[in-house]
């Protein structure tokens, strides 16, 4: 099972593999082999995605609740009930829907973020009806006891000791969010704060099993060697026979106030050998952006650090040599405003000071001066480069339009994402650099050695 916080990569990362597919924007329509979309009378929405190169299904349940929904003092709740849907329900035991999984050679997982928790599994395409049968039991006929409760509690605090208390830099990014948002729920960890977690018992999995899990806040998301009419018609026979929840209210969270302080967290730790730095500023998401603004930011986080041949790396790495590592990422799928970072590493101990100098310089040049069209189209062709490649992962097409229906976006807007790409201008690029990457609002990271500063 995964916990993520937001997309922890660039937008595109999610989104590439939609390019060159043909999407639906209406419920029951279909375009021979493209895209279909459905939903059910339950309120159930339903994505088929064909893809036939190889007898391999993707079978993804996505529901619209991640940490970011939490009642405040139940932070972890999320994530913890994601480990609990691996338990009995009134018709299968524990672990049976496992083995039935293992046993013909597939796999499954789970992941929690912010914005929704998803369950997957990959299998041929005869076990579909099988898997959509067992996901569709533990919607509503999970057995919660105080048997169950406990000892997965202490799993998941576990769990919070090993992936965040066992890392230095988790912990730092913990407390960087913390810092970033001083409003928003982004700032409290989807796995929850230890203390939080320690107190979850029976009911309050059970109150947040009957608010949230059910078809009308659910997503299905099915790829592979599949034909949409026979996924509709095993739909409407598994998840068409549970009943609607009750009606949600719109997914409304408190907002970031205006931030105008440049605050700093700084982390030592004896674990660190190596010295870094980030900086991170608030940033609309695809969902909350103005037409074409977050777009730009996918373009200009390309530019700015988004790999070998981007600013940061060139000049800290390339020409200079004081960094062994830069760059910059944009987390732009999300259901609220998310984040812009830049990041880098010293290749000695003592040069964190010259090349946070040189970090903060290149954003001024980029906010000054702009990108030329070379550099922007150079961005868009490594972008359409990694769509096309992207295609080769069905999992990874899934996903795209998992997080898409979570995050208050629709297929037609995965399938017109390439084509707003590629009118972004440079002055968007521009613009956005100038009205986002600001210092006076930011939060800057450092993660030093227990004896160490930031010279």
């Amino acid at each position: 099972m995964t916990v993520t916080r937001l997309a922890a990569a660039p937008l595109v990362a999610l989104w590439v593999v939609a390019f060159g597919l043909a999407g639906v924007a209406a419920a029951e329509t279909q375009r021979g082999e493209g895209v279909s979309s459905f939903t059910l009378d339950n309120g159930m929405e339903v994505v088929v995605i064909p893809d036939r190169r190889a007898p391999v299904v993707t079978h993804m349940v996505w529901y619209k609740i991640g940490g970011a929904d939490e009642e405040r003092g139940k932070s972890g709740i999320a994530h913890f009930f994601e480990h609990l849907m691996f338990k009995g329900t009134a018709n299968h035991k524990a672990g049976e829907f496992s083995r039935a999984v293992a046993e013909i050679g597939g796999n499954e997982n789970a992941f929690t973020s912010n914005d929704y928790t998803a369950y997957f599994q990959q299998v041929t395409p005869q076990a579909l009806p099988t898997m959509m049968a067992f996901e569709a039991d533990r919607m509503r006929g999970l057995v919660l006891s105080d048997a169950v409760i406990g000892p997965e509690r202490d799993v998941v605090m576990e769990e919070r000791r090993q992936r965040i208390e066992g890392n230095p830099g988790a912990v730092l990014s913990e407390e960087t969010q913390a810092t970033l948002y001083q409003n928003h729920p982004y700032g409290v960890p989807v796995i929850g704060w230890m203390h939080e977690i320690a107190k979850l018992n029976r009911q309050d999995a059970i109150d947040f099993y009957n608010r949230y899990y059910a078809p009308n806040n659910a997503v299905l998301v099915v790829a592979g060697d599949v034909d949409a009419g026979e996924v509709l018609a095993l739909a409407k026979s598994t998840y068409g026979a549970v009943p609607r929840g009750p009606d949600l209210p719109p997914r409304q969270r408190p907002q970031e106030p205006p931030q105008d302080t440049r605050r700093t967290v700084t982390l030592k730790d004896p674990r660190v050998t190596l010295p870094s730095v980030q900086i991170s500023v608030i940033t609309p998401s695809y969902t909350s952006a103005a037409p074409g603004e977050a777009e730009a930011l996918d373009l200009l986080s390309e530019i700015l650090g988004g790999g070998m041949r981007s600013r940061l790396y060139q000049e800290l790495v390339v020409k200079t040599g004081i960094a062994s590592s830069a760059g910059a990422y944009y987390r732009g799928s999300a259901l609220d405003p998310s984040s812009f970072t830049v990041y880098a590493a010293p290749r000695a101990p003592d040069g964190l000071a010259a090349v946070e100098a040189a970090v903060t310089a290149e954003i001024a040049k980029i906010a000054a001066d702009g990108v030329s069209a070379d550099e922007l189209d150079r961005a868009k062709n490594r972008f359409t480069r990694s769509m096309i490649f992207a295609r080769d992962n069905q999992q990874g097409m899934a996903r795209i339009y998992g997080t898409a229906l979570t995050t208050g976006q629709d297929v037609a807007d995965v399938e017109e994402w390439p084509d707003r790409v590629r009118a972004v201008t440079a002055e968007q690029v521009r613009d956005a650099a100038r009205k986002y990457l600001k210092l006076d609002s930011s939060v800057t990271s450092y993660l030093l050695p227990a004896n160490g500063d930031r010279s």
